[in-house]
């Protein structure tokens, strides 16, 4: 009896072991990163100026334009004593495997004040304008997406020329660290992928646009959801519904996706110029939604339709002109009848835009006097692609319709978000934005 006891236990002890080590390697997908010149703390890896990524590195820093420095070290915290700031720009990358991140940043300076912006990948909006006093730190939390255009052995997303070389679709997660005098002490990434996920399929006013000046609202989304989810912009400029299938990029989220994410889709803009790709209001249209709908439906998700913000285009009393035809009023219709969230982006922004008037509606849009950006010889005048200022109005048009419409996706909201109105919308001065280094005068696929 005594032998028998003897046996479990020791066959006890060995699954407890194993357990352990498998809570182990679980809790040890994480990477931890002590920035600056001090003392290291125990547990992480320490990041110095000089610390360059380049090829066959695994992680390190890029400092595109400016000088980065780290912080003379003063007190006894090891990790947050010391830091590395810079006068411009820079980024942190790691090499890593697709999937969702949750990103710990300890923010702030000992030598001064500053103020940093963070954004992820190809410039989507994780923490803005984040203030710190002389000696002050704050630690920040948010969730990143990382993909790679493989879907299986055999299948993998056809990615248009100007995406090759994209931060979305690379082997590494790249931080951008910007601002007035952005401070970094700690970076701590760790693994998060059974969040809820907002999927977005789109055209060119929702993707990740790579370079200044141009932004879409699903960039700027992240800044003001929770860490309780993450945002998965699968959206690309020029493409329809129809392309977006033959890309392969709705098989590419259809094979991510599971039980309680979230599928917005919004097109229009392309799908009503004459072609192959081309789709009628309350026909074909409605039908390739249904797919979407229905692909989303069959892993659990929740579609979502997102009626085309519209092009900034007035008549003499300065009213919007509606130049998407039935489109908008196709999708309101099919979502009553499918019995779906609707967000009727096409109605705010006719309402955003009407509110700024004729002439301060351009600031929402690609309009720039020449040599506002270096090279750039010519006037830059676009009426359908957004600037990073309406970029990010339309994407709090887009989180106030989850606050006041649809209570599950109003517990993703940021809590310090307030609501917004698009008859009253924020003024321009208020606005602060420190630019990218990466600049691309080039207009976006599509209009």
């Amino acid at each position: 009896m005594f032998e028998v006891k003897k046996v479990l236990l020791v066959m006890f002890l060995l699954f407890a072991v194993r357990f352990m080590a498998t809570v182990d390697a679980k809790e040890k997908r994480q990477w931890k990163f002590d920035l600056g010149s001090g003392e290291l703390k125990n547990g992480y890896s320490l990041v110095l100026p000089e610390t360059t990524y380049g090829e066959g590195i695994e992680y390190g820093l890029v400092c595109p334009d400016g000088v980065l420095k780290p912080d003379k070290c003063k007190g006894s915290n090891k990790l947050t004593g010391d830091c590395i700031s810079s006068e411009e720009a820079f980024y942190f990358l790691l090499n890593i495997k697709e999937g969702r991140y949750k990103v710990t940043v300890t923010l702030g300076s000992n030598e001064k004040e500053s103020c940093t912006t963070v954004r992820a990948e190809s410039r989507r909006l994780m923490l803005e304008n984040v203030k710190t006093a002389k000696g002050q730190t704050i630690k920040k939390t948010f969730i990143v997406d990382v993909r790679k255009p493989q879907i299986n052995d055999s299948l993998r997303v056809r990615l248009k020329k100007r995406e090759f070389g994209s931060k979305n679709w690379d082997d590494n997660l790249c931080l951008e660290f910007n601002g007035s005098n952005p401070s970094v002490s700690s970076i701590v990434i760790e693994e998060a992928n059974d969040l809820p996920v907002i999927f977005l399929a789109g055209d060119s006013t929702v993707t990740d646009q790579n370079n200044e000046p141009w932004a879409s609202w699903g960039q700027m989304l992240p800044r003001f959801l929770s860490s309780d989810v993450v945002v998965a912009n699968h959206a690309q400029s020029g493409l329809t519904l129809i392309s977006f299938k033959y890309q392969n990029r709705l098989k590419k989220i259809v094979s991510e996706m599971k039980a309680g994410d979230y599928l917005f889709v919004e097109f229009a803009h392309n799908d009503q110029k004459k072609g192959s790709c081309h789709v009628e209001p309350f026909t074909t249209y409605q039908d390739e939604l249904r797919f979407f709908i229905d692909e989303a439906r069959k892993k659990g998700g929740i579609p979502v339709l997102v009626t085309s913000t519209n092009r900034r285009r007035f008549d003499e009393k300065g009213n919007i002109i509606n130049t998407l035809g039935d489109y908008p009023e196709a999708m309101r219709q099919l979502a009553k009848e499918e019995d779906i969230p609707l967000i009727d982006l096409n109605a705010m922004t006719k309402t955003l835009y009407e509110a700024y008037g004729v002439e301060e509606s351009k600031r929402l849009f690609v309009h720039y006097p020449a040599n506002t950006f270096p090279g750039q010889e010519k006037e830059l005048a676009d009426n359908t692609h957004f600037s990073t200022f309406g970029a990010y109005e339309l994407a709090q048009c887009v989180v106030n319709s989850f606050q006041e419409n649809y209570p599950d996706l109003k517990r993703l909201v940021n809590s310090d978000f307030k609501g917004f109105d698009p008859a009253r919308p924020d003024s321009f001065s208020d606005f602060n934005w420190p630019l990218s280094p990466s600049v691309d005068l080039v207009k976006p696929d599509g209009n």
